[in-house]
């Protein structure tokens, strides 16, 4: 079936990588490598990175909460200090703005996917979202429907609000397991690793360039 859409995860794609902020706190702290993913993981779906991410509680108890789960874990960690370094990190990512311009300009549909939070209120936080939300015909944010990735419904929410069926998608994010549902359902999925070689990818899935300088 035709793809009519592509759907974009934001941090690690659209965004910078936390995940490599974080890998970079864990090095300068001589935590162990994936220490903080592993927490996350062992204590979804209950704990405090997806209650967050659901919007469920606020940072100021998140930052209590997560550091509480990882001293149990083994660890001690700075979580305000960490989630500052990611917020540095995720910055935008020009070549996948450049993309989604020409996709747009091809006329079909783009959605942001995003596991997320709940910004501390701020002039320049707010102007920040609005600038990448006009980059989409969708913007689903985790924190705002009460949903996260991996959960099948948030997937499905996505593909109603660009009215197409799993099956006219491509999705795109850096985490595998946040592929397995879209791939279940019927989406073409790419993990993004590393941008440029995601791109070439999606340019065959959809049969145009998207990139400012293509190969050849």
């Amino acid at each position: 079936m035709t793809i009519r859409a592509v759907i974009f995860d934001l941090g690690g794609v659209v965004l910078g990588s936390p995940l490599h902020a974080i890998a970079a706190y864990e090095r300068q702290n001589a935590i162990p490598e994936n220490f903080v993913n592993r927490v996350v993981a062992n204590t979804a779906p209950g704990g405090a990175w997806s209650r967050l991410e659901r919007g469920e509680i606020g940072m100021s108890q998140f930052f209590s909460d997560f550091e509480a789960e990882c001293q149990e874990a083994g660890k001690a960690i700075d979580a305000k200090r960490m989630f500052a370094e990611m917020a540095v990190a995720s910055q935008p990512r020009p070549a996948m703005l450049e993309a989604i311009a020409r996709i747009r300009a091809r006329g079909l549909k783009t959605a942001a996917l995003t596991n997320n939070w709940a910004a501390e209120p701020s002039p320049t936080a707010s102007s920040n979202a609005q600038d990448l939300k006009r980059h989409f015909d969708a913007f689903i944010e985790s924190s705002v429907v009460g949903l996260r990735k991996p959960d099948p419904r948030i997937y499905e929410l996505a593909c109603e609000r660009i009215e197409v069926h799993p099956t006219e998608a491509a999705f795109l994010d850096d985490i595998g397991a946040n592929l397995k549902p879209a791939r279940a359902m019927g989406m073409t999925t790419l993990r993004v690793v590393e941008p440029e070689s995601t791109l070439r990818e999606l340019e065959v899935v959809l049969g145009f360039p998207l990139r400012a300088e293509p190969d050849g």
